[in-house]
C-alpha cells in the first residue's frame, strides 16, 4: 500500500493520553474533536499497540481501502510526537485528491484534537 501523505507534530499531553483519544474519540463528550463531514464515516480501530500505535480504517466511504496510521512517541511525562501516515491501495488518487485528504486528516488531528488538549 503506497503512503500518500505524512505529517509529524507534537501534541501537549503524554502518549498514553493521545492514544486513548485516538482509540475512543467520543470518550469525553465535553471535548468532541472527531467532527466528521456529511460525506465521511466514523473510522474503526484495526490495530493498536498501547501507547505507541493506532491504525484507523478510512474516513472516506468512497476510498474505504485507506488507512490512517498514528505512531506516537514520547515519555510518560512529556508531550507526544504524533506521526500520522495516510496509506491507500493502488490506484493512487490524483494530486488534488491527495491534497484534500491530507488536509482533512491534518485538520482532525493537528487542529481539532490539539485544541481539545488546550482547553
Amino acid at each position: 500500500m503506497p503512503e500518500i501523505a505524512r505529517r509529524r507534530r507534537t501534541q501537549p499531553p503524554p502518549p498514553h493520553i493521545v492514544y486513548r483519544a485516538l482509540i475512543d474519540p467520543d470518550r469525553d463528550p465535553k471535548r468532541p474533536w472527531l467532527l466528521l463531514h456529511k460525506d465521511e464515516q466514523r473510522p474503526e480501530v484495526v490495530e493498536a499497540v498501547e501507547p505507541e500505535l493506532v491504525v484507523w480504517t478510512s474516513i472516506w466511504p468512497w476510498r474505504d481501502d485507506a488507512r490512517i496510521r498514528f505512531e506516537l512517541s514520547g515519555s510518560r511525562r512529556s508531550s507526544t510526537t504524533v506521526c500520522w501516515r495516510l496509506i491507500i491501495d493502488d490506484p493512487v488518487p490524483d494530486d488534488e485528491t491527495i491534497t484534500r485528504m491530507r488536509k482533512r486528516v491534518n485538520e482532525l488531528v493537528n487542529a481539532n484534537l490539539r485544541f481539545t488538549f488546550s482547553q
